[in-house]
């Protein structure tokens, strides 16, 4: 199994996860946050087209996350999946017959060879989900657009193989800005984003020996560092701050092999 960003933060969002067993390859992009036109853009830098992916799953219903979701499923009859909340907050649009797939939490979904296991998250949205992805022998967490630490999602990213954690804001970063008050105290919220400090905390109550690959995801680009959100993870599990990957809004991040 394999995954790689095109792009995460507050402009857009989108991660392909990949399973490959014998001759057949199965590809799920999970979020679509950009226009047609720049998802394959992204998608090109990656060796992918749209004809590559085999189904969409979407978080919630946040620009930087739907973004031409509707639009692909319709032209080119890929299955797309949500919430039902997810549904209805984008005022329940109707898609061609077979395509649209309503995830539940606990419930999981067969893409070919990739099984996606959604989880309920704290996020400000109708019925957030996020995600983890197996092929049968690995484990991929996606943790991002989440407000506060659960048992419930600490549950569900135990014995991952590889973690993609929000890293949102640095806190002092965030006091200091020029966001106003309110803005300020909805993303430091229970259902707003990630901090570092949180984020790593979850990091180190899912670390184990078999993790592989760890991905600070979402960073803020007024409100974060990458190097602030590297060394809060490495701490957290005793790494060094570059074995920790950071996700680029612009640029993404490339493919990460889980062996």
């Amino acid at each position: 199994m394999r995954f790689c960003s095109l792009g995460s933060g507050s402009s857009g969002n989108a991660w392909v996860v990949e399973a490959r067993s014998g001759t057949t390859v199965s590809r799920v992009l999970v979020d679509c946050g950009f226009s047609r036109r720049e998802l394959e853009a992204r998608l090109c830098r990656v060796g992918l087209n749209l004809g590559d992916l085999d189904a969409v799953f979407v978080t919630h219903e946040h620009g930087d996350h739907i973004g031409c979701a509707l639009t692909l499923a319709r032209s080119h009859g890929l299955p797309l999946w949500m919430s039902r909340g997810t549904w209805r907050a984008l005022a329940e649009p109707a898609l061609p017959p077979g395509l649209l797939g309503f995830a539940r939490d606990g419930e999981p979904i067969a893409v070919g060879d990739l099984e996606l296991h959604p989880f309920t998250v704290p996020h400000d949205a109708m019925e957030p989900l996020q995600l983890c992805c197996s092929d049968g022998h690995h484990r991929l967490g996606v943790l991002t657009d989440v407000g506060s630490i659960t048992t419930h999602l600490l549950g569900r990213l135990q014995k991952c193989d590889a973690l993609v954690l929000e890293c949102n804001h640095d806190r002092a970063l965030l006091a200091q800005s020029r966001y106003p008050a309110s803005l300020k105290a909805r993303i430091g919220g229970p259902h707003g984003h990630l901090a570092n400090d949180l984020a790593a905390r979850i990091l180190a109550l899912c670390h184990h020996t078999g993790l592989q690959h760890v991905v600070a995801a979402h960073l803020s680009e007024q409100n974060n560092r990458a190097a602030l959100a590297a060394l809060a993870l490495a701490e957290a599990c005793g790494a060094r701050p570059d074995d920790i990957a950071v996700a680029d809004a612009s640029t993404g991040l490339d493919w990460r092999c889980v062996h």
